[in-house]
């Protein structure tokens, strides 16, 4: 029986898309009709397990999956429940995504005198992350009171419940709605691919690798653009300079010109109008900026 390696995404929420188009960015057909739970990889040994965001953690402690893509404050709240049960954690964050950006932060009613951390002494935090602000609190010695509360956390001071909540923010616009203040942040989180670090055999380890490469190379080329000019040659040290994220040019002679070279290189970062137009003060010309499909370090 051929060995498959399963790769567990949300099933459905703001990381589903990016998710299934990241891997499909790195060459994997999928085979997957809308209510199906599994997605089966046509070209490559992996299935999609299409499931809840809090589940894939678990389900890679487990070794019922060998990767998972999900928000880095699940996987790192979970991490935190294993290491207070005192359990090893058998996964490890592995590469940051370029979605699913959010925070979690504290919020303080806007009637309260609380307006900061240096406030907390002694209150009560409700939130959906005990475990994440508990290891801030022991990191920052806050003495402070954290209480689990799962759904609408925004209605805990209202409630009764806490005085003080910490829970994920977006836009605070359901925070203004619940008459709450916007406070210090203490996680900033996108999507995040996440790995078992159980023993796999060499089948597996050398597939599990492969697309946690091209997953890396996908990130790298997002804002990538070849960049190619004619350029005087005595000018290349200072257009470099103007290029962010390069490498070292490649400088091609031209043929019967002697004072000036062509230039190509890879910026990893955004080109801005900017940057060409002090690129062309310098004498640069024929600039000719194109995307990158496909990269690998």
């Amino acid at each position: 029986m051929n060995e498959r390696i399963k790769i567990a995404i949300q099933k459905s929420g703001r990381l589903t898309e990016h998710s299934t188009t990241l891997l499909q960015k790195c060459g994997l057909i999928i085979s997957h009709t809308k209510d199906q739970l599994i997605g089966y990889g046509e070209n490559m040994p992996f299935d999609i397990m299409f499931v809840r965001d809090d589940d894939i953690p678990g389900l890679i402690q487990e070794n019922l999956c060998e990767i998972g893509i999900v928000g880095a404050n699940v996987a790192i709240e979970k991490q935190l429940s294993y290491e207070s049960s005192q359990l090893p954690s058998h996964f490890v964050l592995e590469s940051s995504l370029d979605f699913g950006h959010c925070k979690l932060s504290f919020a303080y009613p806007e009637t309260s005198s609380i307006r900061s951390v240096n406030d907390l002494e002694g209150k009560t935090i409700a939130t959906s992350y005990p475990f994440t602000v508990k290891n801030y609190f022991a990191e920052n010695q806050i003495n402070a009171n954290v209480t689990e509360f799962s759904g609408a956390v925004e209605l805990a001071p209202s409630l009764g419940k806490a005085e003080v909540i910490c829970d994920l923010v977006s836009s605070g616009n359901t925070l203004k709605a619940h008459n709450l203040v916007l406070g210090e942040t203490i996680l900033e989180s996108v999507a995040t691919v996440v790995k078992s670090n159980s023993n796999q055999s060499a089948f597996k380890k050398m597939w599990i690798d492969k697309i946690i490469e091209r997953i890396n190379g996908v990130l790298q080329v997002n804002e990538s653009k070849y960049i190619m000019m004619h350029a005087p040659k005595d000018a290349i040290n200072e257009i470099t300079t103007l290029l962010p994220g390069t490498e070292s040019p490649t400088v091609i002679p031209l043929d019967g010109i002697t004072d000036t070279v062509a230039v190509h290189v890879v910026c990893k970062e955004t080109v801005f109008w900017e940057t060409l137009e002090e690129l062309k003060e310098v004498g640069a010309s024929s600039i000719l900026v194109v995307p990158v499909e496909k990269m690998l370090m």
